[in-house]
């Protein structure tokens, strides 16, 4: 696995490297050594899917908030997605910072986000499938978000009608 150091503190963007022959293709795509060395967490607890039947299907920017925190490694299993990072943490360098990555079934990369950082996606293809898996499992009295077009982030997604849940199109502005 390739481990390239995204621009938010504490985030990595996780390649595999395939060995390819007539049949395929073989990949590692965990592995607690490698994972440890980067101090990466080697655990996660729950695994979740997000199927998306259209293509500009937004989700997000969600996070879970203290004691719940939660790391996730994400992954797009079928079709393509435009996902989104922000850092939510203020004591870090790279606070309200955020970063984009293209992750696609054919790139079969992953995405580590670290805890207090808000994650969403766009999907780029009908018919996309998301994996999650996450350090802690899910607290619905933890989970909240932060609007996709709050100025206060700037992010720059990309254009077309979005398809959202109306808790995803109404948080209010990020207070910080």
């Amino acid at each position: 696995m390739i481990f390239s150091a995204a621009k938010i503190q504490g985030a990595w963007l996780i390649s595999p490297e395939p060995i390819a022959d007539h049949r395929g293709h073989f990949a590692r795509i965990f592995c607690t050594e490698e994972f440890a060395d980067h101090n990466l967490s080697t655990v996660f607890v729950q695994s979740s899917i997000s199927y998306n039947h259209k293509k500009h299907t937004l989700r997000g920017l969600h996070y879970q908030s203290a004691p719940a925190a939660e790391a996730k490694l994400i992954r797009c299993t079928r079709g393509a997605i435009f996902d989104v990072i922000l850092d939510l943490r203020r004591e870090s360098p790279t606070y309200l910072a955020w970063q984009a990555f293209e992750l696609t079934a054919e790139n079969s990369q992953a995405l580590f986000i670290p805890e207090y950082c808000a994650h969403g996606f766009l999907t780029l293809q009908d018919h996309t499938e998301v994996l999650y898996q996450m350090t802690t499992p899910h607290s619905p009295a933890h989970a909240t978000g932060v609007r996709w077009n709050d100025p206060a982030f700037a992010i720059a997604w990309p254009e077309g009608e979005k398809i959202m849940s109306d808790r995803d199109a109404t948080y209010p502005d990020y207070q910080p």
